[in-house]
């Protein structure tokens, strides 16, 4: 990504050592260390991002522009580091369903902030969860509820109040798993993450990344929810979609 430098401006050389340069601000130092690091970490690491580069160039360009900025990922992995630095100085929250996991990729990256996600859905249950939104008037766009909504199957209801009380800039969706039967699914993660978009107060769009299009349940549920009228660009397995906020509160999903 050499036309998309995340680095800023080299350090300053001083006699024979090599010092920050004295206009910057601690937070700027801070977070020109932390993606050094973040460097360091994939140029010796034998484990590459599930997204390909051009998938991670929209996903970069987007955080890029917003920095620092409140960003929520669906899933945590190898390329969890890689997030947090392009957002050094922004809020960048991970939500993971698999507790084992959680405590595997911390113990090796323990400044990474995550949360564990205890989701009520199966997979198998996709195409049932929709005939339930339908039928559900906890679940409709005119509610548009999370904390508390225990009726309505999609609403990921027992979350922390911070993820419910801050307004995400960005939100990214590429996890729980949703590649065999009894797996959670992404319908709760793609389902909230509309739910967060129409609530959002302040001025602006929701950034919504939705990975793994290809797959059926992550493209029927992004019609549903995230709507065709809403997206934007399309690379690869990926797809952004820029949400406003809900112009009335009788409005549908799309």
């Amino acid at each position: 990504m050499s036309n998309n430098p995340i680095l800023c401006e080299p350090p300053v050389l001083v006699g024979s050592g090599i010092l920050p340069d004295l206009n910057s601000t601690e937070d700027d130092i801070i977070s020109r260390n932390f993606q050094a690091d973040a460097v360091l970490h994939y140029a010796t690491s034998r484990v590459t991002p599930q997204q390909t580069m051009d998938e991670i160039k929209v996903s970069f360009d987007i955080l890029k522009s917003l920095t620092p900025c409140n960003f929520l990922v669906f899933g945590l992995g190898h390329d969890s580091f890689m997030w947090s630095s392009i957002n050094p100085r922004g809020t960048t929250l991970f939500l993971e369903e698999d507790p084992k996991w959680v405590k595997a990729i911390l113990r090796h990256l323990p400044f990474l902030r995550a949360n564990n996600v205890n989701y009520r859905t199966k997979l198998y249950e996709a195409e049932k969860l929709i005939e339930h939104y339908y039928k559900e008037p906890d679940c409709w766009a005119r509610k548009s509820f999370l904390r508390g909504n225990h009726k309505c199957m999609l609403a990921l209801d027992m979350l922390t109040d911070e993820l419910y009380d801050k307004e995400w800039d960005v939100i990214m969706i590429d996890g729980p798993k949703g590649y065999f039967d009894k797996a959670p699914g992404r319908m709760s993660a793609i389902y909230s993450a509309a739910v967060m978009a129409r609530n959002r107060k302040g001025s602006g769009v929701t950034n919504v990344l939705l990975h793994d299009v290809d797959r059926d349940v992550e493209k029927v549920y992004a019609e549903v929810f995230l709507c065709r009228k809403n997206l934007v660009k399309g690379v690869g397995r990926l797809w952004h979609f820029q949400i406003p906020p809900a112009s009335h509160v009788n409005s549908d999903f799309c």
